[in-house]
This record gives C-alpha cells, sequence and structure tokens, in this order.
C-alpha cells in the first residue's frame, strides 16, 4: 500500500502540525520541556499497524468522522503515569511507578488531556477533512482492540515526543478511506507552507520589475506584404513596391513579431516619429 507524493504530503504536514499542538499540551500540563517530531507516516492494514505495537500500552479509542469509524491514539503505559505524575504535582520520574494500567482518577485525568488533544488532531486535519474525533476510552491490549478488519487499510502515523530527556514514541491510526477520499477531492488544493507561498510571490514580483528594465528594440512599419524570390532578386533602385497599406490606416507598432499598437507617422523636430492612437489588448 503506497500513498501518493501529494498526499503523503498533505498528511505529513497535518500530522506534523498535530505533533506540535500534542506537545504544547503537555508542556502546559506538566511544566517541562516537550518537543515533537514525526517519524513516518504511511498507508497499511490495520493489522500490520497493530503487529507493529507493544503487547501492553495505552490505546485510545476515538470515534472518526465520516462514517463513525474508529481511530486510535497510542502511548507507552510507563509515559502515561509519568505524565500523570507530574499533573499530580509529583516529580514524575521515569520508572518511579511500575507500569500498570490506570486507575479510574488516573483515567479521568487522562480523558481531560486526551479530549484536548483529540480537538488538536481535529484543527490540524481540518485542511483535509472534518474528522470529528471524539474520545471513547482507554484500553491496554492493541491485539484484543477490533478498530477495523485486519485488512482494512489505515493511515498509519509515527510520532516521537521528547518530554525532558526521554523519547516517547507514540502512534496515530486513522481509517484511510474517508481521508484518501477527501484528498482526492481537494487535489486542487495548493499544499504548499504560507512561507512557499511568499517566498513565490517575491520571486514573480522580482522578475516583472527585471523584465520592465530590460531594453527592447521597437519598430513602427507598414504592414508586411508578400512577394516572389525573383521579385526581391530582381529589386534595382528606383523600383517601386506597392504595400497595400491605406494612406489612412496606422502604422504597426511591433516588438519582434508582436503588433502591440497603431501609431500615425509624424515628426518630432528633424526626426520621424509615430503617435501612438491605439493600443491592443492583451
Amino acid at each position: 500500500m503506497t500513498l501518493p507524493r501529494e498526499h503523503a504530503r498533505m498528511l505529513e504536514m497535518a500530522f506534523g502540525t498535530f505533533s506540535r499542538h500534542w506537545a504544547n499540551q503537555l508542556v502546559a500540563r506538566l511544566r517541562v520541556s516537550v518537543t515533537a517530531t514525526v517519524t513516518e507516516v504511511k498507508m497499511c492494514s490495520y493489522d500490520e499497524y497493530v503487529a507493529s505495537l507493544p503487547t501492553t500500552t495505552a490505546v485510545v479509542l476515538c470515534t472518526v468522522d465520516p462514517g463513525r469509524r474508529t481511530g486510535l491514539v497510542q502511548f507507552p503505559l510507563d509515559a502515561a503515569l509519568v505524565w500523570i505524575d507530574h499533573m499530580l504535582g509529583g516529580p514524575g520520574t521515569p520508572g518511579a511507578v511500575p507500569e500498570r494500567e490506570l486507575t479510574e482518577i488516573e483515567q479521568l485525568l487522562m480523558a481531560e488531556l486526551l479530549r484536548r488533544v483529540l480537538g488538536d488532531l481535529n484543527y490540524s486535519f481540518a485542511g483535509i477533512t472534518a474528522l470529528d474525533a471524539v474520545f471513547r476510552q482507554i484500553q491496554y491490549t492493541p491485539q484484543f482492540v477490533q478498530a477495523a478488519e485486519a485488512s482494512t487499510p489505515v493511515i498509519a502515523a509515527h510520532l516521537v515526543l521528547r518530554v525532558e530527556n526521554q523519547d516517547v514514541p507514540v502512534s496515530v491510526m486513522l481509517p484511510a478511506e474517508g481521508l484518501i477520499a477527501a484528498m482526492r477531492d481537494g487535489d486542487h488544493v495548493d499544499l504548499r507552507t504560507a512561507e512557499e507561498v511568499a517566498e513565490e510571490k517575491a520571486q514573480r514580483r522580482r522578475l516583472e520589475e527585471a523584465v520592465q528594465q530590460v531594453p527592447v528594440d521597437v519598430a513602427v512599419r507598414f504592414g508586411p506584404i508578400t512577394v516572389h524570390p525573383r521579385q526581391v532578386v530582381a529589386l534595382r533602385p528606383g523600383d517601386v513596391l506597392p504595400l497595400h497599406h491605406p494612406a489612412t490606416r496606422p502604422l504597426d507598432v511591433v516588438v519582434g513579431d508582436r503588433v502591440l499598437a497603431q501609431a500615425a507617422p509624424g515628426a518630432q523636430g528633424s526626426r520621424l516619429a509615430g503617435m501612438v492612437v491605439h493600443v491592443k489588448e492583451n
């Protein structure tokens, strides 16, 4: 299963935005340094995604529109226990609390955080589709979570949250069908960042300014006529060429081979000149 390059880029941008927002949520609640990076975004089967997860881990089930399908957000249980310790005012020492399932109170704390995280997921994907991800529950054994059929295509993103000096691998699984359909419908959407768009505009402006400074040859001429080669070869001083150009018709103002305007013949001082009487529209 391979994503088209344009779709992969859209997803990487969305997950990149989401990872930064997740890091900000943790900074606000844990009061420690948190950064985030996206390590992989791919399309695979649901079975392949589940096989990549630890046997025991925190798995957040959420309902995802369109179609009310199920998405997953996964993170290590030991990391969740450290986060909760921070939120309760503790030192958040990794390994201080043995890995175990969350208590009811701990689940309530994590659920409040995860609802905000899912809100950031919805925001990050708003440019692709309306996810409307809604928190449902936390489970601990991915192999027993029946979020989709084994062969169902899904979008799997693997991220790393660096909480203080600890790397925390996390992942997100979203049903591929709705996302792929939304991206196909929006293939005309500009995938560039705001910085890339601004840079292109600046380059175009510089190019236009540079072109306006380039000197060009302008000619004022009669309309061309067609003659046989033998007539050209036989030309002699005194020969008269009929131009078929009415005396009342203006002359052509030409740059290269393109007629840009018409001008009436005249003079400026001792030199011939043409007074523009009409400019052609582009």
